[in-house]
C-alpha cells in the first residue's frame, strides 16, 4: 500500500510556473529604461546601448537549453528556483551600480553587463515551465493550459515597463526602481515556492518509489505524460535534423525578434518619435501584450488552419509592419506597423511549435529546446545590429534598422515555402 502523499494540483501546477515565468521575465524591461537614462546622463554610445539592452537576453536565452533539459530528472521547481535567484542576484548587483555617482557608473559598465547576464537568466524560466506545466496536464488540455502559461508570461515585460516609467521611475528614480523589482522578486520567489510543484510522478520519484511504481500511482492520480528516454539523445537526434535549424531561424525572426523589439523600444519611442519616457512605456506594454494577447489566439487559430498557413500569414503581417516602418514613413504609420509586427509576431510564436511535431516528430522535446533556446537568441543579436545601424545612420538609423526585420521575415517565408514543398512532397 502506498502511504506517500502528493501535494498540488494540475491547476496549482499551472499557477506556480506561470507566475514563476511572469516574475522571471519581467526583468527584461527594466533595460531599456536604463538606456535611455545612461544615454542621456553618460553620453552611452550607440553600440554600448545595443550590448546593454541585448545581453539579458543571451543569457535568458542559452540557459534555456539546458534548463529544460533538467525537468526531465527533477520535474522543474529546482531549476525554478535557481535561475530565479539568480536573477535576484543580478538585479541587486544593477542597483548597486546605478546607485553609484554618475561619473564612476562608466567605469563600471563592465560590471554592469555582468550583472545583465545574471538577471536575465529569469528569461530561461519560459523552458522550464513549459515541461512542468505539460506534466500535469493530459495532452487534449496542454494547448490551452500551455497558451495561458506563455500568454500570461509574455505580458510581464509590457506591463513592467508601463509601471517603470509611469510609476515608479517618476516618483523615485531609476536607482530605487531595481530595488523595488528587487523586492517583487523576492515575493515572487516566495510565492513560488509555496506554489510550484513539480508533477506527481516526480513527487513520488523524490520518496524512493521506483520508476514503474511511480509512473503507476501518478497515472492514477491522472497524470499522461512522463519523461521518455533520454534527454540529451533526443537533443542530439533533433541537432542532425535540417528541419530543426530551419525552424530555429523562423522563431530567431519570431520570438527573438518579440525579445528584441520589447528592449528596443523605449529607445525608438524616445530617440525617434520624440515621446517622453512614460509614452514610451505605454508603447512598449501596447505592443508588448499586444503580441502575448495574439501568441494565445495563435495557438487556436494554428490549431484550425495549421501550423503552416498560420505561420506564413503571420510572417506575412509581420513583413508589411516592418516595411511601413523601415521605409521612414514616420508617424501614423511607424504605429501601425508595430501594431502590424505584435499581431505577426504574437501568433507566428505560438504557430511554430505547431510545426514541431509534424516535421520532427521523432525528437520533439530535443526540437523545441534547440528552437526555444537559439531562437531566442534573436533578443539578442538584433538588438546589437538595430545599435549598429543607429550609430551610422543617427537618428534616420532608428527606421532603417527595421531593414533587418525586413529580411529575416523574407527568409522566414523562403523556409516555409521549403518546408511546404517538403510536405506536399510526401516526404512527411
Amino acid at each position: 500500500m502506498i502511504t506517500t502523499k502528493v501535494t498540488g494540483t494540475p491547476q496549482t501546477g499551472l499557477t506556480g510556473a506561470t507566475l514563476g515565468f511572469f516574475v522571471g521575465f519581467a526583468g527584461v524591461s527594466l533595460f531599456g529604461p536604463t538606456v535611455v537614462y545612461l544615454k542621456q546622463v553618460v553620453g552611452l554610445s550607440a553600440a554600448l546601448a545595443g550590448l546593454l539592452i541585448s545581453i539579458p537576453n543571451l543569457s535568458g536565452s542559452l540557459l534555456r537549453v539546458p534548463f529544460a533539459a533538467m525537468v526531465d530528472k527533477d520535474g522543474g521547481r529546482i531549476p525554478f528556483l535557481i535561475l530565479l535567484v539568480t536573477s535576484l542576484l543580478g538585479v541587486l548587483g544593477i542597483w548597486f551600480v546605478m546607485s553609484q555617482p554618475v561619473e564612476e557608473i562608466r567605469e563600471l559598465f563592465p560590471l554592469l553587463l555582468l550583472f545583465g547576464v545574471l538577471g536575465g537568466t529569469g528569461i530561461a524560466t519560459f523552458s522550464v515551465g513549459i515541461g512542468q506545466t505539460s506534466y500535469w496536464f493530459p495532452q487534449k488540455k496542454q494547448g490551452t493550459a500551455l497558451g495561458v502559461y506563455a500568454g500570461v508570461g509574455n505580458m510581464a515585460p509590457g506591463l513592467f515597463a508601463l509601471l517603470l516609467t509611469s510609476v515608479t521611475i517618476p516618483l523615485f528614480g531609476l536607482p530605487t526602481s531595481y530595488l523595488l523589482w528587487a523586492g517583487f522578486l523576492v515575493v515572487g520567489i516566495i510565492l513560488y515556492w509555496f506554489l510550484g510543484r513539480n508533477a506527481w510522478y516526480f513527487q513520488f520519484r523524490k520518496e524512493g518509489l521506483a520508476d514503474e511504481q511511480a509512473r503507476s500511482e501518478a497515472k492514477a492520480q491522472g497524470q499522461e505524460l512522463f519523461p521518455r528516454g533520454n534527454t540529451l539523445e533526443s537533443l542530439r537526434v533533433s541537432a542532425k535534423l535540417k528541419e530543426t535549424w530551419l525552424l530555429v531561424l523562423v522563431y530567431f525572426a519570431t520570438f527573438g525578434g518579440f525579445l528584441a523589439l520589447t528592449a528596443w523600444m523605449p529607445a525608438l519611442a524616445t530617440g525617434y518619435l520624440g515621446y517622453p519616457l512614460w509614452a514610451g512605456g505605454v508603447l512598449t506594454a501596447a505592443y508588448s501584450m499586444g503580441a502575448s494577447v495574439f501568441r494565445i489566439a495563435g495557438g487556436a487559430l494554428s490549431d484550425r488552419l495549421g501550423g503552416m498557413k498560420t505561420v506564413v500569414l503571420s510572417l506575412i503581417t509581420a513583413l508589411v509592419g516592418s516595411l511601413l516602418i523601415a521605409l521612414s514613413l514616420g508617424g501614423v504609420f511607424t504605429l501601425v506597423g508595430i501594431s502590424l509586427l505584435a499581431l505577426g509576431m504574437g501568433i507566428a510564436n505560438a504557430g511554430v511549435f505547431k510545426l514541431v511535431p509534424q516535421f520532427i516528430s521523432q525528437a520533439v522535446g530535443g526540437a523545441a529546446g534547440w528552437i526555444g533556446g537559439l531562437g531566442a537568441v534573436g533578443g539578442f543579436l538584433i538588438p546589437l545590429g538595430l545599435a549598429g545601424i543607429l550609430g551610422a545612420r543617427g537618428q534616420q538609423g532608428y527606421a532603417e534598422g527595421f531593414w533587418i526585420f525586413v529580411a529575416l521575415f523574407a527568409i522566414s517565408l523562403g523556409i516555409m515555402a521549403m518546408l511546404a514543398r517538403q510536405l506536399h512532397g510526401g516526404k512527411k
